[in-house]
Parts: structure tokens; sequence; C-alpha cells
């Protein structure tokens, strides 16, 4: 049974409307062109299972993508401190949906609203629309941005401060193609190389030094 991210069904409900009425009002070939969009909603807002092997030693990814950018930063909105960026694109082809890269609390959610610059340059991550999430965890404190692109107009987040999210779980949303940044602390191992692809929930993008 296929499932989908409940933030596509008014773009199904709006396509599959704009498709009867142009079958009804309109001629036949019309149809094809909202019917397509429709297809492509179905597309996009799927929202596959993923099984996911815990190991509090691990981070996964917290995004299906490409991997642009690994460095050590400072992440000033809500750690304040030097932390490893991986940096993880989204094209439209890819499943949207967020996942948390590790068991935490929620300790804080910010919204910053923005400029839409195309998600893989790097000065979108601070200049675009975004959504921060400070996460609690036992090997400290860690941020996961979603950032929206120049075709992404909305990332959604689905948590508030005092949720405590599990490994894997669903947390967010970004339509259509954005950019997803995550920050570990300094002692992490990163796992994954510029333009691996990622899968969130399944891909282990980083462990602990205690691993």
């Amino acid at each position: 049974m296929f499932k989908f991210a409940p933030e596509g069904y008014p773009f199904f409900f709006i396509f599959a409307l704009a498709a009867v009425i142009t079958a009804v009002f309109g001629k036949p070939w019309m149809v094809a062109v909202p019917l397509v969009l429709l297809l492509f909603m179905f597309f996009f807002f799927r929202d596959p299972e993923r099984i996911t092997t815990e190991n509090k030693n691990a981070f996964y990814s917290p995004a299906d993508g490409k991997v642009i950018l690994i460095k050590e930063t400072v992440e000033n909105e809500l750690l304040n401190e030097k932390a490893l960026e991986v940096s993880i694109f989204m094209s439209p082809f890819d499943v949207h949906v967020n996942r948390a890269p590790c068991n935490g609390v929620v300790k804080d959610v910010k919204h910053y609203p923005g400029k839409f610059l195309a998600a893989f340059k790097e000065e979108s991550s601070l200049q675009n629309e975004h959504i921060t999430m400070l996460l609690e965890t036992e090997h400290g404190k860690i941020v996961v941005r979603q950032v929206a692109g120049f075709i992404a107009r909305r990332a959604v987040c689905r948590v508030k401060d005092g949720d405590l999210l599990k490994q894997g779980q669903r947390y967010g949303i970004i339509k259509f193609s954005s950019r997803l940044d995550i920050f570990l602390p300094l002692n992490t191992q990163i796992k994954v190389k510029l333009n691996d692809k990622v899968k969130a929930g399944e891909t282990v993008i980083a462990v602990t030094s205690e691993q």
C-alpha cells in the first residue's frame, strides 16, 4: 500500500479537481495537463516505509539526496559553537520527508524567513527561508536545518519544544527541491563523502567517537 505525506493531500485535491473541470468544460486533450501534474504530486509526496536499525552511536541521514558539503563550521543560530556540518541536497525526484538522525528531545525550533536561492548554493543555508531545530541527545546537542530552495517555498517541521524523537522517526517535510543541513559534535566521525547518495533513516552519515 502506498503512503503519502499529509502535506500532499491539498495538492492532490487541487489537481484532481482541475482535471475534472477540464474534462467537463475543456477540450479532451487539455485534461492531460492536470493529470500529469496530479501524477507528479503523487510521486513527490510519496512517503515510503524505512527500516532504521537502532544504533545509539550512529547518526542516520535526515534526508534523501546527495551530500554537497562536509566541513567544520560555527552554527550561530541555536548551537552557538563549532560543529561538523553535513549538507544534503534534495532534487524534486527525491523523497522529501525528513527523519530524526538519532534519539533526542527537541529543545528549540525556530523559523527564519528569507530568500529562495537555489538550495545547492552554500549561501542558501542561512539566506533562504528555513527552520532550525535543536535536539538534545546523549552525545550532546545537534542541530538540523530544513532549507527551502528556489522551487520549494515552504518547510514543515511537525515537532515542537519538549517532543521526544526516536531515531528514524518522521518529523517534517520540505516541499519540492530543497536542502537539509545537520550539525554534529566535533568528535563525530563522518562516514560519507561528497556526492554520496543517502537515504533518510537508512544511511549512516556519522558515528560518535564511542563507536
